[in-house]
């Protein structure tokens, strides 16, 4: 479920950083309050999403992958230049968000078994 919450966090983050171009600095009501809704919503998700998984791993995932999204939104929806080293950076977060998944999995669940024990896990 920790994996859903993520992906709801990204989701979030994503229309709430729209939602703060379309709202012209702060200036039109809709797409501000969307904003704000959209990130309270977003951490909300995030939050759920920490209690099992592991900290570092879920924010490259979820800042990076909510980065890449909106690079691609803002060239598609709003017409932002899209250069090669932009793809080519676009790329990179995306590898990387890859290359985080790929791991032995052996420590997915230690957030959750040592919130179990009581404590912190210490390697």
């Amino acid at each position: 479920m920790s994996w859903v919450y993520l992906l709801l966090a990204i989701l979030l983050e994503v229309a709430g950083t729209t939602s703060m171009k379309l709202s012209e600095g702060l200036s039109k009501p809709i797409p501000t309050v969307l904003m704000f809704v959209f990130y309270v919503l977003c951490f909300s998700s995030l939050s759920l999403a920490l209690k099992e998984m592991e900290v570092g791993t879920a924010y490259a995932i979820w800042s990076g992958l909510g980065t890449a999204i909106i690079a691609l939104i803002g060239v598609i929806i709003f017409k932002d230049a899209f250069t090669v080293k932009k793809m080519v950076a676009v790329g990179l977060i995306i590898a990387g968000c890859v290359l985080l998944n790929l791991g032995d999995g052996a420590h997915a669940q230690e957030p959750a078994k040592a919130q179990q024990d009581g404590g912190l896990t210490v390697k």
